[in-house]
């Protein structure tokens, strides 16, 4: 389940650079009070569920007010009895840059047990968690959660089919970077209508869950709000996708 979340969260992504800052849209794309829904199906059955909220918060960190940016996810019907997940997530990010300064995570999935803390200092680039401090390559490095608002309010005026790009992120104590491509717009089918979509590719690494030339393809609604719609993989037994349920008090209308 925790592979889908990142799925979620980082292949939106793809708009950002490894070595450089990229600019915000003069405002972000979203708001306080917005709630996403999504459904994780394996073939035809409803494997699992996570819900996104933008919540405000009294918080402050360095003396700046921040969003509270909130994650749950666990499994449903049948692979709820077999293998059951609660995973929570919170992170605050900055209300300007919408960098993250806080992250933690509580992981409950069947008998595995993960509970992480992070402080990141954008500034003095590293990241403090419970297991260390880690160095990281520039001033714009993310969470798991915090990443996928940041690349939702990016300026990609001037992306262009083929172009990949690099995103550096802190999870599971180490610093990775994600490869992704732009592949092109596509119309998508989806709950909440047919909406334009941006569509991408993100790289995957084979193992025990994805194939050796599994392609994993993720589509993001071409307008205001940039918001992840669909995403399907090939796994080595069958295949995933992962599909939105319902958006609420989005900034703009659906699909313009």
């Amino acid at each position: 389940m925790r592979t889908w979340i990142l799925v979620l969260t980082l292949a939106v992504n793809g708009f950002v650079g490894f070595a450089q800052e990229l600019p915000l849209k003069k405002e972000p794309v979203f708001k306080e009070g917005e709630v996403l829904k999504y459904k994780l199906k394996y073939g035809f059955l409803t494997a699992a569920e996570a819900t996104l909220k933008v919540q405000a918060t009294d918080v402050k960190f360095d003396n700046k007010p921040a969003y509270r940016l909130v994650v749950d996810a666990e499994t449903s019907g049948t692979f709820d009895i077999f293998y059951k997940v609660r995973d929570h997530y919170d992170s605050f990010i900055d209300k300007t840059d919408l960098t993250p300064y806080f992250y933690q995570e509580n992981i409950r999935e069947a008998s595995y047990r993960r509970q992480d803390k992070a402080r990141f200092y954008q500034d003095t680039k590293k990241v403090v968690a419970n297991r260390g401090t880690f160095a990281t390559p520039t001033t714009q490095t993310f969470d798991l959660v915090s990443a996928y608002y940041f690349a939702r309010s990016l300026d990609i005026t001037d992306l262009k089919i083929g172009d990949k790009f690099k995103l550096n992120y802190f999870l599971g104590d180490e610093i990775s970077q994600l490869e992704i491509q732009y592949i092109g717009k596509e119309v998508i089918k989806t709950k909440l209508g047919s909406i334009r979509c941006l569509k991408f590719s993100p790289s995957i690494k084979p193992g025990r869950i994805f194939k050796k030339d599994s392609k994993l393809y993720l589509w993001i609604t071409d307008d205001g709000n940039r918001v992840p719609v669909k995403a399907e993989v090939e796994i080595l037994v069958g295949s995933v996708s992962l599909e939105i349920k319902s958006a609420e008090g989005l900034k703009y209308p659906i699909g313009n």
